[in-house]
């Protein structure tokens, strides 16, 4: 196996993790859905099928930022290298195109705090 397909391999399973840690951390296996519920009983909103998607709703958003932010800094960081070889006056425009290819990193991290904030937690 190449070091590219073994890379690849072990971010998805590393994502495979964390889907797997937020969504055994709110509860266990969330199996009370709004179908099962009778019309009268009242449903538990932290055993609620919505509180085991936000937690993969916030596993999905790190991971894919992540991702795409190692993808954007892996073109653009060998091209503002590139760059900064023929002229070294480009140091701040090279820069400023690889902290804002980070910038995608740290975004993808708010939102999934901010998902992981709205998951309800039991009384």
């Amino acid at each position: 196996m190449k070091g590219k397909q073994k890379f690849y391999l072990l971010l998805a399973f590393y994502q495979i993790f964390l889907v797997l840690l937020v969504f055994f951390s709110v509860n266990g296996l969330i199996t009370l859905t709004v179908a099962q519920v009778a019309p009268s009983e009242t449903i538990d909103y932290y055993q609620s099928s919505t509180a085991g998607l936000l937690g993969i709703a916030s596993a999905i958003a790190v991971g894919a930022s992540v991702l795409g932010s190692g993808m954007a800094l892996k073109t653009m960081g060998t091209s503002a290298i590139a760059a900064l070889t023929e002229r070294e006056e480009y140091f701040f425009k090279a820069f400023l195109i690889v902290a804002l290819g980070e910038a995608l990193a740290i975004y993808g991290l708010i939102i999934g705090i901010l998902l992981w904030t709205k998951i309800p937690s039991p009384p």
